[in-house]
């Protein structure tokens, strides 16, 4: 949830405040765990008041910013609080709601890079930490050194800019004087060496602040372009201190997913590599649903690892004309990503009433996803809170989806055969069943202490009739009765996955 979308009204920010225990109940009431607060770290941002002057709108990607250029660690961004001499308070209450809610709390943490402008604004909180005060600027690298330099070059942006930086810095993703349009050029990378640093030590530091403000977890961001053994160290020693503190890990090299569990200590990871392409290129039409298959036989023990989704900020909406283009069409690779194994689930704000994404909002501009860059607001979350707060019906179709949505949400999480059983992949025994078409059909069975579910995925855009048959090597992995029926009749319209108690 981005809190500056959530609340926003006519293109002014949402407020922390605007996540209020209606909100907070409504996520319960999904079957929601945790929540994920998109910036709230404070970011650079043409924003401005009495203690954040503005960055250079020449460093800033769009006018609200990317939530990933931070200017000060310690601080929350000033514009999501009614009162912003208080922010740190009114995050704090946040913190305190959700909790009381049941519910957990996490924050981003952005390891490799800063925004250009990093400790321009001043100390605020009293603890901010400046990187690159006491740095050798006649190098290009030193342990030592918080940043990379070119030495006699000043920065060249992609955009007109009166900005300076001389010598010019090492942007987030590339190390060149000149960024390119589509590089990180709002941001500076982070010098960490393959070494503890005193960086290392800054960055926990951070970690430990937020942990002690209460939050619960940290999606770490772009984790593969520091050095594993930072984050092995980070984790271990936050660990030390708040045991049950969870770490989410953006990871995109699926080779690597192994060594980011087992060694590195990461409690979960991005199946973005896996799952998600696989599901995204079956819905295109260019996929197969053996790759359902093909995935968790991959993966292994570390399945219940993954991050499944569908959406997140990086990716275009489901239901956008970039690749869905019906928000209908979700229910099948919900129910596969969702109900086939006990992997956490992520729901992006908006997913579960279909929202677009096919805003032309700015820098963003239109491209399927919903900005995280510009001063906007959202016509579906506008709807949606006042179907929250009063009751007040959305479009009808946002309605149905939202209904069909917390059924499967709260099937996952409350039903105990999805939410702690036993998977068994059905598609191997019934490639030759009648109706069964291997490439766009996926079934599954889940069960815990004798009660089982049926549960079958169609990708095709017709209704199947399906024959499925459950094998006896199912029945007795799954401890069901014997009784339990040799095969079952299902009928599945088309784009859905049918859910069926035996």
């Amino acid at each position: 949830m981005l809190p500056r979308l959530w609340g926003a009204v006519n293109r002014q920010p949402g407020k922390f405040s605007d996540i209020d225990n209606q909100t907070l109940e409504y996520l319960v009431g999904l079957g929601i765990s945790h929540v994920w607060f998109t910036g709230v770290i404070r970011h650079a941002t043409t924003y401005s008041c009495k203690d954040c002057p503005e960055s250079d709108a020449t460093i800033v990607k769009g006018d609200a910013g990317s939530p990933y250029a931070i200017t000060d660690y310690y601080d929350v961004n000033p514009y999501l609080a009614k009162d912003v001499s208080r922010r740190m308070q009114e995050f704090s209450l946040l913190i305190k709601r959700t909790h009381a809610h049941g519910l957990k709390v996490i924050v981003d943490f952005v390891p490799n890079h800063v925004s250009r402008d990093y400790g321009r604004v001043g100390l605020v909180n009293g603890r901010a930490v400046p990187f690159g005060g006491e740095d050798d600027l006649s190098v290009h690298w030193k342990p030592s050194n918080d940043f990379y330099y070119y030495p006699g070059q000043a920065l060249s942006l992609p955009i007109p800019s009166s900005y300076k930086e001389y010598p010019a810095k090492a942007s987030g993703n590339v190390f060149s004087p000149a960024p390119s349009i589509t590089d990180w050029y709002d941001t500076v990378k982070l010098n960490y060496c393959d070494f503890h640093t005193e960086t290392w030590e800054k960055m926990l530091d951070i970690v430990r602040y937020w942990c002690s403000l209460g939050v619960d977890g940290f999606r770490c961001d772009m984790v593969e372009l520091v050095p594993w053994q930072f984050m092995q160290w980070l984790i271990q020693n936050v660990r030390n201190e708040y045991p049950d503190v969870i770490f989410i890990g953006e990871v995109y090299k699926k080779e690597l997913y192994r060594h980011y569990i087992q060694t590195t200590g990461f409690d979960f990871l991005y199946d973005k590599s896996g799952l998600y392409d696989s599901l995204r290129a079956l819905i295109e039409g260019h996929g197969t649903a053996k790759s359902i298959t093909w995935n968790w036989q991959s993966l292994g023990t570390l399945q219940p690892h993954m991050l499944n989704f569908l959406e997140n900020h990086d990716e275009q909406r489901f239901a956008s004309d970039f690749f869905a283009k019906d928000a209908r069409r979700t229910f099948a690779p919900l129910g596969a990503g969702l109900l086939f194994n006990n992997a956490p689930y992520m729901v992006y704000f908006g997913e579960e009433i279909g929202e677009r994404g096919m805003d032309k909002e700015g820098f963003s501009g239109l491209d399927g996803r919903t900005s995280i860059f510009d001063w906007w607001s959202i016509n579906s979350i506008g709807r949606l809170r006042k179907y929250i707060a009063k009751g007040t019906p959305m479009q009808e179709k946002e309605m149905s989806l939202l209904s069909k949505w917390s059924q499967f949400l709260n099937l996952a999480s409350s039903e105990r055969a999805f939410s702690d059983g036993k998977t068994f992949d059905l598609c191997y025994c019934n490639a030759e069943s009648a109706g069964f078409i291997p490439d766009r059909h996926f079934a599954f069975l889940r069960a815990f202490r004798g009660q089982a579910f049926l549960a079958v995925c169609n990708f095709s855009s017709s209704t199947s009739k399906i024959s499925i048959k459950i094998p006896p090597e199912a029945v007795s992995y799954l401890e069901l009765s014997k009784k339990t029926p040799e095969t079952i009749e299902v009928m599945v319209p088309g784009d859905d996955c049918v859910i069926i108690k035996i």
